[in-house]
């Protein structure tokens, strides 16, 4: 089947990822002294951190494919799967979205938290991301587990994956020691753009949307 350019669209999640990656992967060679194991991945672009260069360089792919990912496969799913369905992705794209002004207009001051007005904004931006994936994760497991959602299974399972990426790396910051926390901080922030790039491979594979395009313009034809 001849796929449309909203499929291929979807293919941005999978840029996006491997942006991310590469930024979280090469940026700590510009930061020395950086301990991946300890340090979380906003120390490398903090305000002052040395790695900021060379952070927004790789990750620059990974601010603007996310959140248009994000946004088409809102579009491409229209009409399509439950209505349940439907919302978890419709709030997952709200957060992608909190998450890309947010964090972009309230780095972190400084490595940590140095109590600066957008360190605290950068923790209110967090808190939000936070509620949000965990919400609109949870409403697609249960759009996947429910009877009527059989097409909608996939979507559930993936979701299912991230959320447990999410919680072991929220439970892990508060129970490994501080010499790990950068371990299991990149369980939740992984998780998070690594679901975003499965929305994007269903968008691709799927039939969707070059169909509901087409019945709305038959719609619009035959009313006119």
């Amino acid at each position: 089947m001849k796929k449309s350019l909203l499929n291929y669209c979807g293919l941005l999640g999978i840029v996006a990822f491997l942006s991310y990656t590469a930024a979280a992967v090469f940026s700590p060679m510009a930061y020395p002294g950086y301990d991946w194991m300890a340090q979380a991945v906003s120390d490398l672009s903090a305000a002052n951190a040395p790695s900021l260069a060379l952070w927004n360089q790789l990750s620059a792919l990974y601010n603007v494919c996310e959140v248009v990912c994000a946004t088409v496969v809102c579009i491409g799913i229209r009409g399509q799967k439950t209505k349940l369905l439907r919302a978890g992705i419709y709030l997952f794209a709200v957060m992608e979205w909190i998450s890309a002004v947010g964090y972009r207009m309230f780095p972190l001051s400084d490595s940590g938290y140095a109590g600066a007005f957008q360190d605290v904004m950068h923790m209110v931006v967090t808190a939000l991301v936070v509620l949000l994936s965990i919400v609109s994760l949870t409403v697609i497991i249960i759009a996947g587990a429910k009877r009527e959602g059989r097409d909608c299974r996939s979507y559930g399972i993936c979701a299912a994956v991230a959320l447990c990426m999410m919680l072991v790396g929220a439970m892990g910051m508060k129970i490994v020691p501080a010499a790990y926390f950068g371990v299991v901080e990149r369980f939740s922030v992984f998780a998070a753009t690594g679901f975003n790039a499965a929305l994007g491979i269903h968008l691709f594979i799927s039939k969707t949307n070059k169909g509901a395009f087409q019945n709305e313009k038959q719609d619009i034809s035959a009313s006119a």
